[in-house]
């Protein structure tokens, strides 16, 4: 079906808005980190608040957890569906995870919530992915990609902030209803604007499955599990860094959050323009940047200039390589191109939630509040490694020859 261009961008900005919702309920808990802990661990916040947000940072595990197995089961499963169908299916468990998020009352229950509210995260951006790269044409696939995790970015701009700041304000539950409320817009938006796409209708699980034989997946999998690692290890814990390395007055942290998403926002297009030239030259650009911005960070944070720019420059450099690592699975992955495009999304979440976690464990150690951007920076080193290790193998033709099967 061939779409006006007004009519392509429209059903693009649908798909985008499910990202902006996707964004606010993954990042909402690191801003209200502190105020989640306060609430829910009540008696561990009495006797160390360290501690209490370590055990809080559980939470951002558990939704990266979900998305872990909820990505590859969804996209295997549901390949041969329509994309549509399958998208406002994923939408509605995020509405339904959200109110759930809002409404339970203790910790324990928080978690089982998250990770149920997570599961159709890397199924959604997978589809979603793919209906923009087909609705962009050849060439323009990254550009695609990009727009359509615009709405992620965008949300750490201007959302995350904002419901951060109606979380400190009305408390963390309103926050959540105000997640549930763009859901329920995103439905509605999909339903009216996203054009219908065929599934694959000679998808099976058998062949989908397949795209673990190849190497060439593994290792874009694993690279991108590590550079986003070391992002969680540092956004996760962002607001008490600001709060006790930064000393910044609990009203500012709004506009921390929303110097990393506009680093976030411009590190994703700038990624996904770069990508549609050189993939595997962006992504050694990538982690260059990143390196450099994580010891920044941990060299600066305690000033608040040094805070707001790294926190920007982090962002950016780890934002730019989702839509680079994704073009790439689509260049390897052959006919599994449903299950490639969601289990990016699984690894990507792998990182977050090892991150988050031993950051987690590096604070709750006694090691302060910037231990975690040290951890972010070591993940960084075996990351570039795997790069030259799938540059190499290309270089000998393995994508083409020994990968094929």
């Amino acid at each position: 079906m061939s779409l006006s261009p007004a009519r392509t961008h429209l059903a693009i900005l649908a798909l985008a808005l499910g990202g902006f919702g996707i964004g606010l309920t993954e990042f909402v808990a690191m801003g209200l980190l502190p105020n989640l802990a306060a609430d829910l661990l009540p008696d561990l916040w009495a006797v160390s608040h360290e501690r209490a947000n370590a055990q809080a940072g559980w939470l951002v595990a558990a939704y990266a957890l979900g998305v872990v197995v909820g990505a590859p089961t969804i996209a295997a499963l549901a390949a041969r569906f329509p994309r549509k169908q399958l998208l406002l299916a994923c939408v509605g468990v995020f509405v339904l995870g959200s109110i759930a998020s809002a409404l339970l009352p203790t910790f324990g229950l928080l978690l089982v919530a998250r990770f149920v509210a997570a599961l159709p995260h890397g199924a959604y951006f997978g589809i979603a992915a793919l209906v923009a790269a087909s609705l962009m044409g050849p060439g323009k696939r990254g550009r695609g990609v990009a727009m359509v995790l615009a709405g992620l970015t965008i949300a750490n701009v201007v959302g995350v902030p904002a419901v951060t700041f109606l979380g400190q304000q009305a408390g963390w539950r309103a926050a959540y209803l105000a997640v549930t409320a763009v859901f329920v817009l995103t439905f509605v938006a999909v339903a009216f604007l996203v054009p219908l796409q065929a599934g694959d209708p000679a998808a099976t699980m058998r062949r989908e499955l397949r795209v673990f034989r190849r190497p060439q997946v593994w290792l874009t999998l694993l690279l991108g599990s590590l550079g986003f690692g070391g992002f969680f290890a540092v956004y996760t814990y962002i607001a008490p860094v600001a709060a006790n390395v930064s000393k910044l007055d609990p009203g500012l942290l709004p506009w921390v959050l929303a110097a990393a998403g506009l680093g976030m926002t411009i590190g994703n297009f700038a990624g996904g323009r770069a990508a549609d030239h050189h993939v595997m030259g962006t992504l050694f650009v990538c982690f260059g940047i990143f390196a450099i911005s994580l010891a920044g960070f941990a060299l600066t944070a305690q000033w608040p200039v040094g805070l707001f720019f790294f926190s920007f420059l982090v962002g950016a450099a780890a934002s730019a390589l989702s839509p680079t690592i994704q073009t790439r699975l689509m260049d390897v992955a052959g006919d599994a191109q449903s299950l490639a495009a969601a289990i990016n999304h699984s690894a990507l979440n792998i990182g977050n939630s090892l991150g988050a976690y031993l950051g987690g464990v590096t604070i709750a150690a006694g090691l302060g509040y910037l231990s975690p951007t040290w951890v972010g920076l070591l993940l960084c080193v075996p990351g570039v490694a795997l790069a030259v290790i799938s540059l190499g193998l290309e270089r000998r033709g393995a994508p083409r020859s020994e990968l094929a099967g």
